[in-house]
């Protein structure tokens, strides 16, 4: 058995791995997905103060009070953040790192600082203005289905403008790049955002590299095809780069 923590990206939550975490619970693994602070089911606890700080520690406190070891620990978009925060705080907890079409952030680094330049512009006048980040277009993920948008829709909220905005601070980090890391491009069509992790990481020493034909949310397009991914990335098969 595997013990997998799925970490949602900016505006979800847990929600969005609803068609991934049975495939995950089916093969007889451990799931957990939690939502993080201010967002999904926790959207009552939005404030604009909510950083990316406190989501390192929704996830890092979730490891620590459930005695989860050994994680494949699993970050979508805005959730690259987060897993690479927990990482670094908790390696001894980690048996991998995923970034689904994620951030892969450096020391000192915001998420913000990886967006393209008139789209975080754009987010970073309305956080700065207002505390907060409404959603893009859907189009952006890839949505386009109307089950898709009846789905998403709803479900979304305003990021607090903070957790996009903090830079993240790594205390240990030669433990952190020890660790088997996957990197999952998701190319059509890509968003424009993640596409400099994936040139960064195809080939990348001690990395495996997955491209899936969808759009960034994978889990909601391809739910099969991460699902399987993940099992695959749970397993103990050789790594390649």
């Amino acid at each position: 058995m595997v013990t997998y923590v799925l970490v949602h990206g900016a505006w979800h939550g847990a929600w969005c791995w609803r068609a991934v975490a049975p495939a995950l619970r089916g093969a007889s693994h451990d799931v957990h997905a939690p939502s993080l602070t201010g967002l999904g089911d926790r959207r009552h606890l939005s404030r604009p103060d909510v950083d990316l700080e406190t989501h390192i520690l929704d996830v890092v406190n979730l490891m620590e009070m459930e005695d989860l070891e050994d994680v494949v620990l699993v970050g979508h978009s805005y959730g690259g953040m987060v897993v690479t925060g927990a990482a670094d705080r908790v390696p001894g907890r980690i048996r991998s790192l995923v970034y689904l079409d994620a951030f892969v952030p450096e020391d000192g680094r915001a998420a913000l600082d990886y967006v393209v330049p008139e789209r975080a512009a754009a987010m970073a006048e309305e956080g700065r203005r207002t505390g907060f980040v409404s959603p893009p277009p859907m189009s952006l993920w890839g949505l386009e289905r109307p089950e898709h948008l009846r789905f998403v829709g709803p479900r979304e909220v305003k990021q607090p403008f903070a957790s996009l905005a903090e830079p993240i601070a790594l205390v240990n980090q030669p433990a952190l790049e020890r660790l088997p890391r996957t990197f999952i491009h998701c190319s059509s069509p890509a968003t424009g955002t993640f596409d400099q992790f994936a040139v960064r990481y195809r080939r990348a020493p001690g990395w495996r590299f997955h491209e899936l034909r969808s759009g960034h949310d994978a889990m909601i397009l391809a739910p099969d095809q991460v699902s399987a991914i993940l099992l695959h990335e749970g397993s103990d098969g050789p790594r390649h780069g």
